[in-house]
C-alpha cells in the first residue's frame, strides 16, 4: 500500500536488498528464501504506510559464469539472458515477489557507474597495482586463506578444498590492482562498536568483529586471467573483481552517478539481506568501499542461515537443490511463503523436510486458520442469511479477544517490522488465531443458535461478529506473508475496498476494534487451505 501526504514527500525510502544472485544455474529454495523474506519485510513496511524500495537482481560477471556458459556452448551474455528471462524473473513472479527493481550487472546503467566509482577510488590513491598468488575458489569467486581450506578425501585426496563448495581450489598468480582495505580495519571496528545492530544476528556480528580484529589484507579488485567482466577504465587488460562489481549494484540501481535526487531519497540500504556465507563481503568490504568514497553506510546487514536438506547446505553442487515449484505445485504459493518464514528462525540454519511442511500446513493453515474462516462464514450464512450481524451483547468473553488482538498486532509489528523475527511475528498472529478458535469452542454458537429468544440471538450475533472481526484483523496482519489468501478472506468477509487500499488497513492499526461494518455480505468462498493428498513419490 502506498503512503500519502507527508509520509511520501521528501522522506527517505525504506530500502531493502537481496544479494544479486549468480546466474550460473536456475534458482533453488535458498535463493527463494532470501527473496521471500525481503518481500514480506517490504510489504510489511508498505502496509505501515511507508515509502519503500525493494531491490533484487542478478550477478552476471566472473569466471564461474564464463565457464558455465562455455560448458553449455553459448556466450556468457546469451547464458545470462536465457537464465534471467526463463528462470529467475518467472520464479519471482510466481512467488508474488513485489520488487521495485531488478538489476542486472551487465546493464549499462550499472557497468558505467561501476567504472566511475573505481576510477574515483584510483584517483584518490585508494587503489594500487601489485601481484598476488594464492588459493582461489571459482565457485565463491574469492581467494581463500590457507587456514580456511579443508583436506580433500576420496577423489580429492591430497588436495585442498573450499569449505563452502567442497571442491578443490586453484592456485592463481596474477598482477592485479588492490584496494587498500587493510587501512579500514580500525574505522570498521569503531563503526561496529557504535552501531551494535549493524550486523545481525549477534553470532554473525561476533564472527565479523573477530575477523577484522585479526587484521585485514588489501583486496585484489581486478582479474587479468579472463575477460568476462567490467573493464578497469585505466587498464583494459583487467576486469573488475566480480564482488566489487556486484556490491556496487546497491548504489547503481538507485541512481548513483546518474540520478542524484533518487539516490539521496533511497541510499543507503536500511537492510541488506544476505546468506551467512557472503557476510564478510557485505559487512567488511562493502562498508570499507563506502568509507573510501565518503558515502553513508547501510543501516543493517542481516545474515540468515543455510537451508539444510539431509544435513547439507542446499546448493546445486551438493545435489540438494530443490525447485520451489516442486513445493508450490503441491502446497500452493502462499503456504510456501508462510512455511519457510514460520518454520525457520531467520538468522539460524534450518532444515527443510516434506514431512514438516505437511504437518505444519495441516495443523496451522488448514485446521487452525482455514477451518476458522470456513466455520465463521458458514455460521453467518446459516444463522443470518449471509449478512454480518451487529454486536449488541458483548460480555466478559469478548474482552480477551480484543486484548489478544492488541498484543498480536504489537508483537507482530515489532518482531517482523523491526527485529526481522519473521517466525516470531507470524507465531504471534497464529497464537491469536488459536485464541479465537478457543473462544468459539467455549461460546458454542451452534448451541446458542437453538435458542430463538431475542437475548440468545443477540448473543449469537455478538459471537459471530467477534470471530469475523478477528478474521478481518488476521487478513491484514497476514497480507504481507500470504497476499492471495488474505485477499480471498477479505473478500469473503465483505470488507471494502480492496485489502491494502486504506490507512485503516495498516498493520499497526489492525487491532482497532470494530472496523468490519455490520450488514456486509459474508460469503463462503473456496477453502483457503484445502486438505492435501500426499503425492505417491513424496
Amino acid at each position: 500500500m502506498a503512503a500519502t501526504g507527508k509520509e511520501q514527500q521528501g522522506s527517505k525510502a525504506f530500502y531493502v536488498t537481496t544479494p544479486i544472485y549468480y546466474v550460473n544455474d536456475a534458482p533453488h529454495l535458498g535463493h527463494a528464501y532470501t527473496t521471500v523474506a525481503g518481500d514480506v519485510l517490504t510489504r510489511w513496511h508498505r502496509q505501515r504506510g511507508e515509502k519503500v524500495w525493494y531491490l533484487t537482481g542478478t550477478d552476471e560477471h566472473g569466471q564461474k559464469i564464463m565457464r558455465t556458459a562455455e560448458a553449455n556452448g553459448v556466450s556468457p551474455q546469451e547464458w545470462c539472458d536465457r537464465l534471467v528471462e526463463e528462470a529467475w524473473k518467472p520464479l519471482w513472479e510466481h512467488l508474488e515477489i513485489a520488487n521495485d527493481d531488478f538489476i542486472r550487472t551487465t546493464q549499462e546503467r550499472h557497468t558505467a557507474r561501476v567504472q566511475e566509482f573505481v576510477q574515483d577510488l584510483y584517483d584518490k590513491g585508494e587503489i594500487y597495482q601489485g601481484g598476488y598468488e594464492g588459493p582461489y575458489c571459482v565457485g565463491c569467486e574469492e581467494y581463500k586463506s590457507a587456514g580456511d581450506l579443508l583436506d580433500g578425501e576420496g577423489e580429492y585426496a591430497g588436495q585442498k578444498l573450499c569449505p563452502v563448495h567442497k571442491k578443490p581450489v586453484e592456485i592463481l598468480k596474477e598482477e592485479n590492482y588492490f584496494f587498500k582495505l587493510s587501512e579500514y580495519g580500525p574505522r570498521l571496528l569503531e563503526h561496529y562498536e557504535r552501531n551494535p545492530d549493524f550486523i545481525q544476528p549477534e553470532s554473525a556480528r561476533n564472527e565479523v568483529v573477530n575477523f577484522v580484529r585479526q587484521g585485514l589484507e588489501d583486496l585484489s579488485i581486478s582479474r587479468s586471467s579472463f575477460d568476462w567482466g567490467v573493464k578497469i577504465p585505466w587498464d583494459d587488460k583487467h576486469v573488475i573483481y566480480v564482488w566489487v562489481d556486484a556490491l556496487l549494484n546497491y548504489a547503481t540501481a538507485v541512481g548513483y552517478g546518474a540520478d542524484q535526487a533518487k539516490f539521496e531519497q533511497t541510499f543507503p540500504a536500511d537492510v541488506h539481506l544476505v546468506g551467512k556465507d557472503i557476510l564478510r563481503f557485505h559487512a567488511v568490504i562493502w562498508p570499507a568501499m563506502l568509507m573510501a568514497q565518503g558515502l553513508p553506510l547501510p543501516g543493517k546487514v542481516a545474515a540468515h542461515g543455510w537451508l539444510m536438506v539431509g544435513g547439507e547446505k542446499m546448493s546445486k553442487s551438493n545435489l540438494t537443490g530443490i525447485k520451489p515449484q516442486d513445493l508450490t505445485s503441491h502446497f500452493g504459493v502462499d503456504a510456501y511463503r508462510w512455511y519457510f518464514l514460520r518454520g525457520i528462525q531467520f538468522g539460524q540454519d534450518g532444515s527443510f523436510s516434506w514431512e514438516d511442511f505437511s504437518a505444519r500446513y495441516t495443523s496451522e493453515l488448514a485446521n487452525d486458520y482455514g477451518n476458522l474462516a470456513s466455520r465463521v462464514a458458514a455460521m453467518v450464512n446459516k444463522y443470518f442469511d449471509g449478512l454480518l450481524p451487529e454486536s449488541k451483547a458483548e460480555g466478559d468473553a469478548e474482552q480477551p479477544i480484543k486484548d489478544g488482538l492488541a498484543r498480536a498486532v504489537a508483537e507482530a509489528d515489532r518482531r517482523i517490522g523491526e527485529e526481522l523475527d519473521f517466525a516470531g511475528g507470524i507465531a504471534a498472529v497464529f497464537d491469536f488465531i488459536k485464541l479465537v478458535n478457543g473462544y468459539l469452542t467455549e461460546q458454542e454458537p451452534w448451541k446458542v443458535a437453538k435458542d430463538t429468544s431475542p437475548e440468545a440471538q443477540e448473543r449469537l450475533a455478538t459471537i459471530l461478529y467477534t470471530a469475523a472481526e478477528a478474521l478481518r484483523a488476521c487478513a491484514v496482519l497476514l497480507n504481507p506473508v500470504m497476499p492471495r489468501t488474505s485477499g480471498l478472506l477479505w473478500e469473503s468477509l465483505g470488507a471494502e475496498p480492496a485489502l491494502g487500499a486504506l490507512a485503516d488497513q495498516r498493520v499497526q492499526d489492525a487491532g482497532r476494534w470494530g472496523q468490519l461494518p455490520a450488514g456486509t455480505t459474508v460469503t463462503k468462498g473456496a477453502v483457503l487451505f484445502p486438505r492435501l493428498e500426499e503425492p505417491k513419490n513424496a
